[in-house]
C-alpha cells in the first residue's frame, strides 16, 4: 500500500473524495431494511483509506462543519425562534437526561473494568462525540496536585480513549436516531416530518419542487359573447364583491381594443376572463360560447413575491385591504399565497397582515409591476450567493463561538458550532424579515449542508482511523466496548424516556432533538437527509446548544467521581 500512501501524501484532498464517492456508493446499498446512509457509509471509508496514512489539515475539518452547522442554522431560523418559549421544556429535559445517564454510565463502566480518570474522561469524550471534555477534564487532572509525570499520563490516556471511541461514538449516533428511533415509534422519519409540515403551515397546502395542481385556483378561459349584455367592463367585473374576475383581453371585428373599464360589451366580441375558478365557473353564463386558441388572445401572467413593507396595510385583515383596494389600485392581480417567516398563512378574510410579511401576486406584468410598488419591495430571485451576507455570518458565528464564560473555574463555551449555528439561526431569521438581502438560493444551501457534514466527518475518519486502530491493536478491545456501552446505553435511557415520559410522537422532532443532545452532528445529518425538509432543525439547535454545555461538564465530574 506504500504507492496509495505516496498517492494521498501528494494529493490528500484525493482521500477526501474518494472516501465520499465510495462511501455515498455503500451508503445507498440496503440490507432489508438496513441502510447507511451516505454519511455513516463515508465514516467507515474514510477510516479504511486511513490505514494507508493520509495526512489532511484539521483546517479542513473546521471549515467544513462551519458551512454545514451555518446552513442549518440559517435554513431554520424563522422557525426556530418562533418555537421558543414553553413547549421548549422537553428539549431542555432530554439534554438534561442524556447528560446525567451519559455521567452515570461511564462511571459505572469505568468501575467495572478499572479505567483510571484518564481513559475514563476519553471514553466519554469520543463516546459521547463531546470533543471539549478533552479539556475539562485534562485541566481538571491538572489541578489534582499528582506529580508532573502522572498528570501527563492521565492527560495521555484522555486523548487515547478519544481516539479509540470516537469513530464509534459517530456512528452509533447515526444507528440510534436513524434505524432503532423510528422503529420504536412505529413510523419513519420521512412521514412524521411530512405531517409535521402540514401542520405548521396550518392546513395551508403548499406545492412542493415540481408540483403542480392539476385544477388551478387562477385560471385563464376565453368566451365568444353570444348575447348582448349591454354592461361595462367595470359593471362586470365589480358586479360581485366577494369573487373577482378580470377582463384582460377584448378582440372586436377581428382587432384588439383596449378594455378600459368604460367599454361596453356587446355580442359576438371575444374576451379573455382570468380570475379564480369558482368566480370564473359562477360568470361563465354571462359571457356565453368558450373556445380555444384564438388568435392575438393569450396572455402571458407574472407571478412575484412581495415583502410587506406599506404601514397603511400593517395590521389589517385580508378583507380589510380588499375592500380599501377595490377597483384600480389592484385591478387584474390575485394573492396566491400569503407567508410569514416562512410559513404559510390561510387566505381567510380575518387573516391579519403583518410589515415584513411575503404577498405573492399574479397577474399581467403591467399590473403586477403597479400593485407590488404599493405593497413594498421585490424579492429579486436569484442563482448566485450573497457571500457578503455568508462570510459575514459565519465570522459573526466564529466570534461567538470564542467567546468563554467560566462557571466554577470550569470554561463554558460555545465552541465553533455552537456559534456558528446561533450566528445561522440570526442571520436566517433576519433574511427571512428582510428578504431583499442575504441570497442564499435553497440548492446553495442544500450544497453547504451535504458537502459540509459529508466532509467534516471524512476528515474525521482520515484522521482518528489509523491511530484509533492501532491503539485497539495495543490495548485490545476492552475500551472499545466501552466506548460502545457509552455511546449506545445513554442514547436508548433518553430515547426510551422521550417517548414513554416525555410523550414524543413525531418521529422526525423527536430524532432531530435525541441527535441535538448527544451534539451528533453526523447523526443529525442524516436524520434531515430522511426528512427532507427542515422539520428536525428546531428541536436539534436547542438541544445541541444545552448539550455543548451540559456534556462539557462532564469533564471534571469523571475525574472526580472515578
Amino acid at each position: 500500500m506504500e504507492w496509495l500512501h505516496n498517492l494521498f501524501g501528494r494529493s490528500p484532498e484525493m482521500a477526501i473524495f474518494l472516501s465520499l464517492a465510495v462511501g455515498y456508493a455503500i451508503g445507498k446499498i440496503k440490507f432489508g431494511k438496513f441502510q447507511l446512509g451516505g454519511v455513516a457509509g463515508s465514516l467507515l471509508v474514510a477510516v479504511l483509506v486511513s490505514q494507508v496514512g493520509v495526512h489532511v489539515d484539521g483546517g479542513i475539518k473546521a471549515v467544513l462543519f462551519a458551512l454545514f452547522i451555518f446552513a442549518v442554522g440559517f435554513e431554520s431560523g424563522p422557525q426556530f425562534f418562533s418555537s421558543l418559549g414553553r413547549q421548549s421544556i422537553k428539549e431542555i429535559v432530554l439534554a438534561a437526561v442524556m447528560a446525567l445517564t451519559g455521567l452515570v454510565t461511564v462511571v459505572v463502566m469505568a468501575k467495572l473494568f478499572a479505567l483510571d480518570k484518564g481513559l475514563a474522561a476519553g471514553v466519554a469524550a469520543g463516546g459521547l462525540t463531546q470533543s471539549a471534555i478533552i479539556g475539562t477534564a485534562g485541566d481538571a487532572i491538572a489541578k489534582l496536585g499528582l506529580g508532573a509525570e502522572e498528570t501527563a499520563r492521565l492527560q495521555g490516556n484522555v486523548a487515547v480513549g478519544y481516539a479509540v471511541t470516537y469513530v464509534f461514538g459517530s456512528f452509533g449516533a447515526i444507528l440510534v436516531c436513524v434505524n432503532i428511533l423510528p422503529r420504536l415509534m412505529g413510523r419513519s422519519i420521512r412521514d412524521d416530518a411530512i405531517a409535521a409540515e402540514a401542520a405548521m403551515q396550518a392546513g395551508v397546502h403548499v406545492l412542493g419542487p415540481d408540483q403542480e395542481a392539476a385544477a388551478p385556483s387562477l385560471v385563464g378561459r376565453i368566451y365568444e359573447m353570444t348575447d348582448d349584455p349591454q354592461r361595462s367592463v367595470a359593471e362586470i367585473e365589480n358586479a360581485d364583491p366577494t369573487t373577482t374576475i378580470t377582463i384582460e383581453r377584448i378582440k372586436r371585428d377581428g382587432k384588439l381594443i383596449d378594455p378600459s373599464p368604460e367599454l361596453v360589451l356587446h355580442r359576438n366580441d371575444i374576451v379573455l376572463v382570468v380570475g379564480r375558478r369558482e368566480a370564473v365557473i359562477a360568470n361563465a353564463p354571462l359571457f356565453g360560447r368558450e373556445v380555444f386558441a384564438v388568435e392575438d388572445m393569450e396572455l402571458t401572467m407574472f407571478k412575484r413575491e412581495v415583502v410587506l413593507t406599506n404601514r397603511n396595510f400593517h395590521q389589517k385583515t385580508v378583507a380589510n385591504i380588499r375592500e380599501a383596494t377595490l377597483g384600480g389600485v389592484r385591478h387584474g392581480v390575485f394573492v396566491v399565497q400569503l407567508s410569514r417567516m416562512g410559513v404559510a398563512l390561510p387566505l381567510q378574510p380575518q387573516t391579519v397582515i403583518h410589515i415584513g410579511d411575503v404577498v405573492s401576486i399574479y397577474g399581467a406584468e403591467q399590473d403586477v409591476k403597479r400593485v407590488a410598488a404599493t405593497i413594498g419591495d421585490t424579492i429579486v430571485s436569484s442563482a448566485k450567493t450573497d457571500f457578503v451576507y455568508l462570510g459575514a455570518g459565519i465570522v459573526a458565528g466564529l466570534l461567538i463561538g470564542m467567546l468563554s464564560v467560566k462557571l466554577a473555574n470550569i470554561p463554558l463555551t460555545l465552541g465553533a458550532g455552537g456559534g456558528a449555528l446561533l450566528a445561522g439561526l440570526l442571520f436566517g431569521w433576519y433574511r427571512a424579515k428582510k428578504q431583499t438581502i442575504g441570497e442564499i438560493p435553497g440548492g446553495a444551501v442544500q450544497l453547504l449542508k451535504d458537502l459540509g457534514l459529508a466532509g467534516f466527518v471524512v476528515v474525521v475518519g482520515l484522521q482518528s482511523g489509523l491511530q484509533a486502530v492501532e491503539t485497539v491493536r495495543q490495548l485490545g478491545l476492552t475500551i472499545f466496548g466501552v466506548g460502545v456501552v457509552v455511546t449506545i446505553v445513554p442514547m436508548v435511557l433518553t430515547m426510551l424516556f422521550g417517548r414513554y415520559v416525555l410523550r414524543y410522537s413525531n418521529t422526525a422532532i423527536f430524532a432531530g432533538a435525541l441527535s441535538g443532545s448527544r451534539s451528533a452532528n453526523p447523526a443529525f445529518g442524516e436524520v434531515l437527509d430522511k426528512a427532507s425538509n427542515t422539520i428536525p432543525t428546531v428541536p436539534f439547535a436547542i438541544t445541541y446548544a444545552l448539550a455543548n454545555v451540559f456534556l462539557t461538564l462532564l469533564g471534571p465530574l469523571i475525574v472526580a467521581l472515578v
